[in-house]
């Protein structure tokens, strides 16, 4: 009876591990977190803020876009321009090979600088979306300065 327990609660923390993994993964996010990155060929001066995402979309997900517009409306009217991508229906998108995007993943660009804040994101958008309002509002405030 205790090996069919033992079995069962494996089996089940596997496949919670798994929806989790599918959903938010983003290996890139570990490296990049809160760093900023050069990217080649950006001749833009403005602030760009890119979510990439999937079709299939958890509340974390969804609450990660909805927060990020909230803050960007809220602080800049529309002066930032915000641009969610579905990287299931959008495959051949440049952007998505440009930043090397491979999972969920939120960025703030400005000209060659890149700012990855997925991991502030995914941690906030949910449980503390004033920290992550503000975080989206410090980062590009220091990218205009």
């Amino acid at each position: 009876m205790k090996r069919i327990i033992s079995t069962l609660t494996f089996i089940f923390t596997l496949g919670i591990l798994a929806i989790s993994a599918q959903c938010c993964n983003n290996p890139q996010s570990d490296a990049n977190n809160s760093k900023t990155a050069s990217v080649k060929n950006t001749k833009t001066t403005a602030v760009q803020v890119y979510y990439f995402h999937a079709t299939r979309r958890c509340a974390t997900c969804q609450a990660v876009e909805t927060v990020t517009t909230e803050a960007l409306k809220e602080y800049y009217g529309n002066k930032i321009v915000f641009k969610s991508i579905n990287r299931d229906e959008e495959k051949d998108n440049p952007m998505i090979a440009k930043y090397k995007v491979n999972g969920q993943t939120l960025l703030i660009v400005k000209g060659d600088k890149v700012v990855n804040l997925t991991n502030d994101a995914f941690m906030n958008a949910r449980t503390n979306p004033n920290k992550l309002k503000a975080k989206i509002k410090a980062t590009i405030d220091s990218l205009n300065n």
